[in-house]
């Protein structure tokens, strides 16, 4: 593969940090990629694993580096690695693209970008903490001592997740939700009103329904005070604004498409412009077998990039016949979660809309799982009640992981709606093949 510039490879240039770029250089030589790969990051470190910043927060001393996480170890596989030179520009040509950095412009014949979500915080709410990166945790940690009081503004996964493990560190914890339950958004009400007695359980109050309109920093600056929409304060030692994360394209509006969040638009294997790809928090994949994917899923942070990065160099080497569709799906989106005294593992793409099938019974010790079952797509199949398995939330069942993570691979199966709500029938014996 050659480059139109006097038939010299200007190469690939990787612009994020993260898991998603990491996995994308790592791709890149798995794949047979000979030319020169740039790594552009934003926070000054090491490649390091997210989810342990909220999982384990007060168990570590250092970053989950990839190295020692996942084996990838980007010093050695990129020929620029700069972890503090953040991209703010992108020019795409016919012939390449050239990327915009404090240290000047790097030109390649292709980008991908990999540069994750960035915390939502209103405006006003700077008194608030957030958790995003290792700094984040750090100055987290450095503050959720015994005794200290944390505010959690929103019960979704990182408000939730830092609930459980701050309790669990001798800290007074209130989470407010603006929601009549927790992770509504995510998973529906039906089954998100089954979390909410999680939180009693664990030492937490929970109060639903309320929204917050202000965060202020306490008179004696060492706090905030919460002001909700009822009149009521509430004081924190820490406040933490966890009501969500966007994609970190605020750079690339105007010059790329994407939605009002400031997803990137691309297509099944995140092609989102003639050399330009894009993979994990911050690209929408359209066209997939799961439908219209959005990121935010850690396993597409994880294994997006080999399809992305199979497109790219076919896409840019002497075949261009690859098309998005032609690419098998390789893994159903999903996210995990540890809350609050529960494992949660979430597959598909759901839906709050979706008709909600119980396998097993929510409190019970053996754990249980919600169905979301597409009920567009819901018919009689042989006198039983068939219907498409859009997603599945397993709580406190791992021995049912590996097996929905199979079931779900290649897409979304039908299947028998009363065999699949039996806990005690293997879910795979539920699928329904039509002649």
């Amino acid at each position: 593969m050659t480059s139109d510039r006097e038939g010299s490879l200007l190469g690939v240039v990787v612009v994020g940090g993260g898991l998603a770029g990491a996995q994308t250089v790592a791709a890149l030589r798995a794949q047979g990629f000979e030319g020169r790969v740039t790594v552009l990051g934003a926070e000054g470190r090491a490649p390091y694993d997210r989810p342990p910043l909220s999982k384990e927060l007060f168990e570590r001393d250092s970053p989950a580096d990839l190295v020692h996480e996942m084996g990838v170890d980007v010093a050695a596989l990129a020929d620029d690695l700069r972890p503090a030179d953040p991209a703010h520009a992108l020019e795409v040509r016919p012939d390449g693209v050239a990327v915009a950095t404090p240290s000047g412009t790097v030109e390649a014949d292709a980008v991908v970008l990999a540069v994750g979500s960035r915390p939502v915080v209103p405006a006003g709410w700077e008194a608030a903490a957030v958790l995003h990166t290792w700094d984040d945790a750090a100055r987290l940690r450095a503050r959720l001592t015994p005794g200290a009081r944390l505010v959690s503004v929103g019960a979704g996964w990182i408000g939730a997740e830092v609930a459980g493990v701050a309790t669990k560190a001798g800290c007074e914890v209130v989470v407010v939700e603006a929601l009549d339950v927790p992770l509504e958004r995510q998973l529906g009400a039906d089954v998100g009103r089954h979390l909410a007695p999680w939180y009693a359980a664990a030492g937490v109050e929970l109060r639903l329904g309320e929204a917050v309109v202000a965060i202020r920093p306490d008179d004696a600056g060492a706090g905030a005070n919460v002001e909700l929409a009822s009149g009521e304060v509430l004081r924190g030692d820490v406040v933490l604004a966890a009501v969500g994360a966007r994609p970190a394209t605020d750079w690339l509006r105007g010059t790329l498409p994407m939605d009002a969040r400031g997803s990137l638009a691309g297509d099944a294997v995140g092609r989102v412009a003639p050399r330009v790809y894009a993979v994990g928090d911050c690209v929408t994949r359209h066209g997939t077998v799961y439908g219209d994917v959005p990121g935010g899923h850690w396993s597409a942070a994880l294994h997006d990039p080999e399809s992305t990065v199979r497109t790219l160099l076919a896409d840019l080497g002497p075949s261009t016949e690859t098309t998005a569709t032609a690419l098998p799906a390789g893994h159903a989106p999903y996210v995990f979660s540890q809350q609050l005294g529960h494992d949660l593992a979430l597959f598909g793409t759901p839906s709050a809309f979706d008709e909600v099938a119980l396998r097993g019974l929510p409190g019970h010790d053996d754990g249980w799982a919600a169905l979301y079952l597409d009920g567009d797509d819901a018919r009689t199949h042989d006198g039983r009640q068939v219907a498409r398995l859009r997603g599945v939330l397993v709580v406190d069942r791992h021995r049912e992981v590996g097996a929905l993570r199979r079931l779900l691979r290649a897409g979304l199966p039908l299947v028998d709606v009363e065999a699949a709500a039996d806990p005690a029938r293997p879910l795979k014996d539920a699928v329904v093949t039509l002649p």
